[in-house]
């Protein structure tokens, strides 16, 4: 039996743009890939995968420490255990509402992205079975999602 050699770079293709100007987000998808939308209007939510463009450079992918939503006060933590934007590779991945599908553009209602994010793919949201059963995050966490409830609320 032959064991495959594992690649240590790859190659990635952006397939359109992140659009999130003073309170408006959308997506831009390129022309070539407008097929591939076919269907996604049946869905409510989208897994929106993008490129932390305004990181990519050396010192920035060197990083594997950092307080947690940049506050002190939160304990250093490793990247992989954060939703840091400073990673080894620059992928950023997002849950999005969709408000509605026009052409080539996706509306959303929000999201986490800087404005002309490189877009990288799109998957269809399924949500877990049994929702989030046995779910264990560390106290930081726990704080941060109390906020984000608090500030949807006051919407």
């Amino acid at each position: 039996m032959s064991t495959m050699e594992i690649p240590t770079s790859f190659e990635l293709t952006t397939v359109g743009r992140i659009r999130n100007v003073d309170d408006k987000a959308w997506i831009e998808v390129d022309e070539a890939y407008r097929e591939a939308m076919q269907g996604l209007e049946q869905f409510s939510h989208i897994l929106v995968f993008y490129w932390f463009h305004e990181n990519d450079t050396p010192d920035k992918r060197a990083v594997i420490k950092v307080h947690p939503c940049k506050n002190s006060d939160n304990p250093l933590t490793g990247i992989f255990a954060t939703h840091s934007p400073m990673r080894p590779n620059l992928i950023a991945l997002t849950r999005c509402r969709i408000q509605k599908i026009e052409g080539c553009k996706i509306y959303l209602d929000q999201i986490d992205a800087h404005d002309n994010s490189p877009l990288l793919d799109i998957k269809c949201y399924f949500p877990p079975e049994g929702g989030d059963v046995d779910v264990k995050t560390p106290n930081w966490a726990g704080r941060i999602n109390r906020e984000n409830a608090n500030a949807t609320k006051l919407k």
